[in-house]
């Protein structure tokens, strides 16, 4: 039973990077919103996640984008990436052709939220919010217990910033909408890093480092420094279990630079590998972030993204409630900005994760091991999509003799990424035509499924 009740215009369940963008975006726009934390403010921005930025990425503009970047951007050098064979123990380098960064996670956050304050943000720490008010099928609140206290707080619109597989979504009725429900566990993975300091430094501080696993996962290593490494993998859980801390401490024992290394600290998450969420409102209430499925399923990338959707969620929001009108039509414009943005590039990605749930480690290295680099880096990361040459494609060939049946999978594959990417563009602006849309994306989903062989995985 709660023993008070307070009001604001907006209610943002969540500090990550989505929470932060969305409130202080809010409070810059002149509402009254609070962020419910339920960390202390000295834990609080400590995440689990790789820290790894790849390529230019630019912030939306309510927070002090230069302090963010001179406070907790830690190596801004990362200017190639190291794909790691693990069978045959090679490399291949991959230039990214712009510069990336890795940053310190926790400093980050904190900046984050101090940003988040000074745009005049309420924000409320050690709150655990723990259902919604959905008195209509309108969310009109949460409720929540701060310092011991249950409370109710009342919004125009709630938005959900609670990460992955948000309990916010298992108290909601989303029956009077479009909102996607169609989230189960088998589309996430597992995740553990260590931060690891190393007594000298390590001859690749301007690279991240991946190693495939054979749970359709990978092994990174992101330097913050030239002795400060963010040591971490994963596994989807669509896959048999890994044993993630032996797992890494196995490799890490078997790399001669990291001999004598200390381990700073360690964490482990759940992380989305599925496409963005078809629709992430719902009359009174939007989910960003981690919450709505904003993070690329090949790498697990999502800071430039979720910055995005918080951002962009509390404009429409923000018009929203100046108009008295906080419907799943008015709130939809949201959709449309993710899905036809960084949105479709995921939805395209995530072709590629199916693709690979459909073979063996060895063939999936075999394959990625040949592509050129540039095709590679455009597959899985800004573009979603990739083309070749006819003369890279017959170098291709030659290098992954023995998988050409795999190798033309993978090119019919690039194709349909290339078509979903044009239906996304098409994303309807009103939720009436949502399904004839939803109808075309699935049409070219099922020629993925036929191609791989693979098990439909929504």
């Amino acid at each position: 039973m709660t023993t008070g009740t307070e009001s604001y215009d907006m209610v943002v369940v969540g500090g990550g990077t989505a929470g932060c963008f969305a409130a202080a975006t809010a409070a810059r726009d002149g509402l009254d919103v609070v962020l419910l934390e339920r960390k202390s403010a000295e834990e609080a921005g400590h995440i689990a996640c790789g820290d790894g930025i790849k390529g230019k990425s630019t912030f939306p503009d309510v927070v002090d984008r230069d302090r963010l970047k001179e406070e907790s951007f830690t190596n801004r050098e990362i200017s190639r990436g190291i794909f790691e064979n693990p069978r045959s123990g090679e490399s291949l380098e991959i230039p990214f052709g712009e510069t990336g960064a890795v940053v310190d996670r926790l400093a980050y956050g904190q900046v984050l939220l101090d940003e988040t304050d000074r745009a005049g943000a309420e924000i409320h720490y050690d709150t655990v919010v723990n259902d919604v008010v959905q008195p209509n099928g309108t969310v009109t609140g949460v409720t929540a217990v701060r310092d011991g206290e249950a409370l109710e707080y009342e919004a125009e619109v709630v938005v959900d910033g609670a990460g992955s597989l948000s309990v916010l979504q298992d108290k909601t009725d989303f029956a009077s909408s479009s909102f996607d429900t169609n989230v189960d566990y088998s589309q996430f993975c597992s995740a553990y890093r260590e931060v690891i300091e190393l007594p000298e430094p390590v001859e690749w501080d301007d690279a991240l480092v991946f190693k495939p696993t054979a749970e359709l996962g990978y092994l990174w290593y992101f330097p913050r420094s030239s002795t400060e490494i963010n040591a971490g993998l994963g596994f989807q859980m669509c896959q048999e279990p890994m044993e993630l801390v032996d797992t890494l401490k196995e490799d890490i024992a078997n790399r001669a630079e990291f001999a004598g290394a200390t381990v700073k600290n360690k964490l482990g998450a759940a992380l989305p590998t599925r496409r963005p969420y078809d629709s992430a409102v719902h009359p009174g209430y939007v989910a960003v972030g981690d919450a709505a499925g904003h993070v690329n399923p090949c790498t697990g990338g999502g800071i430039p993204g979720a910055a995005k959707a918080g951002h962009w969620a509390a404009r429409v929001a923000a018009e929203a409630i100046g108009d008295g009108d906080v419907s799943e039509a008015a709130l939809w414009e949201y959709n449309r900005r993710v899905q036809t943005d960084f949105g479709k590039r995921f939805a395209a990605m995530d072709c590629y994760n199916i693709f690979g749930t459909a073979h063996d480690l060895d063939e999936l290295v075999a394959v990625i091991t040949a592509l050129p680099g540039q095709q590679l880096v455009d597959a899985i990361g800004k573009k979603g999509t990739a083309d070749m040459s006819l003369g890279l494609k017959l170098k291709t060939l030659v290098k992954t003799f023995g998988h050409w049946d795999v190798l033309y999978e993978l090119y019919r594959v690039q194709r349909a990424a290339a078509s979903l990417k044009d239906v996304y563009d098409d994303y309807p602006d009103d939720p009436a035509e949502f399904a004839a849309w939803r109808d075309d994306r699935d049409a070219v989903l099922e020629g993925v499924y036929e191609i791989t062989g693979a098990d439909p995985k929504y």
